[in-house]
């Protein structure tokens, strides 16, 4: 990490930023953190080379786990964040499903106190859980957790199956001006399973989540939805029937919004070899990528999250059936997605850019996702020619349960430009003219 307290030029790079609609070969500067998009007329203190390289805004992760507090074993606040940043990520949206769970503004206090502590220049937005103890049953007061620092709402882990308490979790959420995230999918009556319920799963002997049951919450949520007037966020959606229903909501006008993972985007129930492709909601077969795929490309998806949830080597080893669910995603989510969507054809560039920062922004309602004069300065440069190959040593997650380890990538993040700090994966890229 470097440090430019003065004037920055970032020289030599093409840029693309879809939300300030700039897009071509252009300088830029960052001024005691702040970007500047004309040049200043003035001699820098330090110069990034971005000859080859495409400058982007930074990206925000809408849903991650952090795991802290409680268990650190598999990832703390500064491991998750410092992976956030090795991904190009420079906000994360952490889960409340921690042990306490966040359920109290003494939770959402204690995690921005471990982001600072941290030293990592990610902002973290700690998300509130929508019930007491993320059981699903007693709805939690949302306006006291938002004057604490979060800034969405969430059971995630959980889904909230009565729908007179979800439809109040809407409400709440509503009120206090934050969006309400759902985690639409398999929950306690989904018995054993551990991968999607298909001939995969019948191959391998291994017990099925139906789609059904994440099809059939999507379809509730919509409804409530209708009747509440209230907006609702559909997370890590992996159906087709998923991807019609929020099609025709969004016909309808409604306001629902969803992500993607980037596993769900580019694997199948075909790629599942043990508790490393192991996930809630699974791997699904290829006609729902596809369709999750389609979804994307036409605005049904809006963004891509990656449902970052790192577990410990030790608990994804106990095996398929008892190891825990869950992929980490955050450092691996560009350059997969940029070598299995667009090298392929299947996405255009700003498509997946606009999906990472300024659409996540808008739906979130927070700052960020744009490359903007005058702004904090948070700048990618993406390297989309080099290829490289994703390995478990060069993690900066505790956790190495990571679905696209061993595969050959381009799209790696060269450099992170956060206010003044520079998180430099090419340092030699990096002149300080005064030395």
């Amino acid at each position: 990490m470097e440090t430019v307290e003065g004037l920055l030029h970032i020289k030599g790079g093409e840029v693309l930023c879809p939300e300030g609609g700039i897009s071509g070969k252009r300088d830029l500067w960052v001024r005691r953190g702040v970007l500047l998009l004309d040049d200043p007329g003035e001699p820098p203190d330090a110069v990034l080379d971005a000859e080859g390289l495409l400058a982007v805004p930074g990206f925000i992760e809408f849903h991650a786990h952090l795991r802290e507090p409680g268990f650190t074993e598999s990832e703390t606040v500064a491991t998750g964040l410092a992976a956030a940043l090795a991904g190009g990520y420079t906000a994360v949206f952490a889960m409340a499903n921690t042990r306490p769970p966040n359920d109290h503004p003494d939770v959402t206090r204690s995690m921005l106190a471990a982001a600072r502590a941290s030293g990592v220049p990610v902002r973290l937005y700690p998300v509130a859980g929508a019930t007491l103890g993320l059981q699903g049953e007693i709805p939690v007061e949302i306006g006291p957790q938002r004057d604490a620092g979060a800034r969405a709402v969430s059971d995630d882990g959980f889904p909230i199956l009565d729908d007179a308490v979800m439809a109040e979790c809407m409400r709440r959420a509503a009120e206090a001006g934050l969006p309400l995230l759902d985690h639409a999918t398999h929950g306690p009556k989904s018995g054993r399973g551990v991968m999607h319920d298909g001939e995969a799963a019948r191959e391998l002997g291994f017990p099925g989540l139906p789609r059904r049951e994440e099809d059939e919450l999507v379809e509730r949520d919509i409804r409530l939805v209708r009747e509440t007037g209230c907006p609702v966020h559909i997370q890590h959606i992996s159906t087709a029937g998923g991807i019609a229903a929020v099609r025709r909501a969004r016909e309808e006008g409604l306001p629902v919004t969803a992500e993607a993972a980037p596993h769900h985007l580019l694997l199948t129930d075909r790629d599942v070899e043990g508790a490393g492709q192991k996930m809630n909601p699974p791997l699904r077969e290829e006609p729902d990528r596809i369709a999750v795929l389609e979804g994307l490309q036409d605005g049904t998806v809006d963004v891509i999250a990656t449902d970052h949830a790192p577990h410990s080597p030790a608990s994804k080893s106990r095996g398929m059936l008892k190891a825990p669910f869950g992929v980490i995603g955050m450092e691996s989510a560009f350059p997969a997605l940029y070598t299995g969507l667009v090298l392929r054809g299947d996405l255009s560039l700003p498509a997946l850019v606009a999906a990472l920062t300024g659409k996540v922004a808008r739906i979130a309602g927070v700052p960020g996702g744009v490359l903007a004069g005058w702004q904090h300065a948070e700048i990618n440069l993406l390297d989309l020619a080099t290829p490289f190959q994703l390995v478990a040593e060069d993690l900066c997650s505790k956790s190495e349960n990571c679905p696209f380890l061993g595969r050959e990538f381009r799209g790696r993040v060269a450099a992170t430009v956060v206010g003044r700090e520079i998180a430099l994966r090419v340092p030699e890229r990096y002149r300080n003219p005064g030395v």
